[in-house]
């Protein structure tokens, strides 16, 4: 019998019971935070299986310029540039834009004519016409900003990473005439992890791949009684809490014990004081609990020998946004994967970004950049509002930063990259990894944690085959998907 998913998970829309004006009123974001565990006190008794519920259906609302009455979102203006800029690429710049294209009011018009001289400028610095590309720039400079509505924003922080490209290419240490108003002080970069907490509280994404991947893990492992976690990038910790409290009320197989591993590159006091806390709440759970940490400069210099597997134990994996960083270096990432084979996990369960930043194709990758970063920061306009100071720290640090990687640098030489789920797919087929299914449990848990948000209707769910995507307004920005590795099949090839 064909798998049935929920209604609204089909049409790619979160619902919600009553209106987001009603919503926005009551809701207050789930505070980050171990000692109150208010997290867990909201959402810990969801951590269990739901059937037979129906979603309802309801189409969200978008905030911004508008085309027939119908308001625009900041990806919906992008892509209406983007439409444009292909239709009529061998003109004049000058013949490209109009007033009132398509219907448009005259902000939407004009939101639009700013994407266009964006586009135009990046086209001009990949056929090297630096002074065309330098005037463009320019003319964005006079409505472009970093305290603008979600385009101008993203228009401004994309032409700083362009004037950068072009001093780049052309020798300049500077540009001339422009000044970087990016509004990131040294003093500031120390709140970088207070507003990493502020975008975790107010935005959805976040817990939705948290509870939904911790469900994932939790079907896998439902009939183990010894588990070992292996955690990537562990941050701190949190999505483990809610592992651990639902493993500590488990009744219908009792756990003997939890063992946790956390790899890192870096940051070796933080993740060992990520450990001390989830001992401190284990004992309060009253579970049979383990910690460890390995540290390694290389990726390469992972072996399976470092993490002290023992006999009946169930491994399993988790990764959130860690495997993107060794796109750039493939022997890296293959190696990383090997180990993990070794390990012979019986799941593991990757978030990562959906977006292709990997392409040979520059202007592949800053169109695909310019619709993930703008969906990201339409969000914050929804979620954190036009002057909140995290907004203007994760717009003018973590998110720039992340701009500038595609923008001003060849592929090989990123810090990071993004890779969509089908190229997720025919990497670990490579490496005989099978895609499961999520449960129905965990596309619940999704919907439910989205429905917790005052604006959890403009998130959307999609499944792409058995995964998961999570975005919004319909852009997604991230996949969240659970493997497995085909040993038998390995086994008769040998045989």
């Amino acid at each position: 019998m064909d798998r049935q998913f929920p209604e609204s998970l089909n049409q790619g829309k979160i619902t919600k019971g009553k209106s987001e004006e009603s919503d926005s009123k009551k809701q207050s974001p789930c505070p980050f935070s171990f000692a109150s565990l208010e997290l867990l006190s909201k959402y810990g008794s969801r951590m269990k299986r739901l059937n037979g519920k129906q979603l309802n259906k309801q189409s969200y609302s978008s905030t911004g310029s508008s085309i027939d009455g119908h308001k625009l979102s900041t990806v919906e203006i992008m892509k209406i540039a983007r439409a444009r800029y292909i239709q009529e690429s061998s003109c004049d710049i000058s013949a490209l834009i109009h007033p009132y294209q398509f219907g448009l009011s005259s902000k939407a018009t004009k939101d639009v004519e700013l994407v266009l001289l964006l586009l135009v400028s990046a086209e001009k610095v990949v056929n090297q016409q630096f002074d065309r590309a330098r005037r463009l720039l320019s003319a964005c400079d006079h409505t472009a900003s970093y305290i603008g509505n979600p385009v101008q924003r993203v228009v401004y922080y994309f032409a700083e990473a362009l004037q950068k490209r072009i001093d780049r290419e052309t020798g300049r240490v500077l540009s001339e005439g422009r000044e970087c108003k990016v509004p990131l002080l040294d003093e500031e970069i120390a709140r970088v992890q207070p507003s990493t907490i502020a975008y975790q509280q107010n935005l959805p994404f976040y817990h939705i791949t948290k509870f939904a991947g911790t469900q994932a893990l939790l079907d896998s492992m439902a009939l183990a009684k010894r588990i070992h976690l292996v955690d990537f990038l562990i941050g701190s910790g949190c999505h483990l809490t809610i592992l651990m409290q639902a493993l500590a009320v488990r009744n219908e197989c009792p756990l003997e014990i939890l063992k946790i591993t956390a790899v890192g590159m870096k940051s070796k006091e933080m993740i060992e004081d990520t450990g001390r806390r989830l001992l401190s709440f284990a004992d309060t759970m009253n579970l049979n609990f383990s910690f460890k940490v390995v540290m390694v400069s290389d990726m390469r210099d992972l072996s399976e020998d470092l993490f002290e597997l023992e006999a009946g134990e169930a491994v399993g994996i988790y990764s959130s946004l860690f495997l993107r960083n060794f796109l750039a270096h493939p022997s890296h990432l293959e190696s990383l994967i090997q180990v993990i084979k070794n390990l012979r996990p019986v799941v593991m369960v990757v978030t990562e970004v959906e977006a292709n930043t990997c392409s040979p194709d520059y202007m592949v990758c800053f169109i695909e950049a310019l619709f993930f970063y703008g969906a990201n920061f339409d969000s914050f306009e929804a979620c954190m509002g036009s002057s909140d100071p995290d907004r203007m720290l994760l717009e003018g640090g973590y998110f720039f930063r992340g701009i500038q990687d595609v923008i001003t640098s060849e592929v090989k030489e990123r810090i990071t990259c993004h890779m969509k789920i089908d190229g997720w797919r025919a990497f670990f087929n490579r490496f005989g990894l099978l895609e499961t299914e999520l449960s129905m449990s965990s596309l619940y848990q999704a919907d439910l944690v989205a429905k917790g948000f005052a604006r959890g209707s403009c998130c959307s769910l999609d499944m792409d085959g058995k995964c998961l995507l999570v975005g919004w307004k319909g852009t997604p920005i991230f996949s969240l998907s659970a493997w497995k590795f085909n040993y038998e099949e390995e086994k008769r090839t040998v045989e």
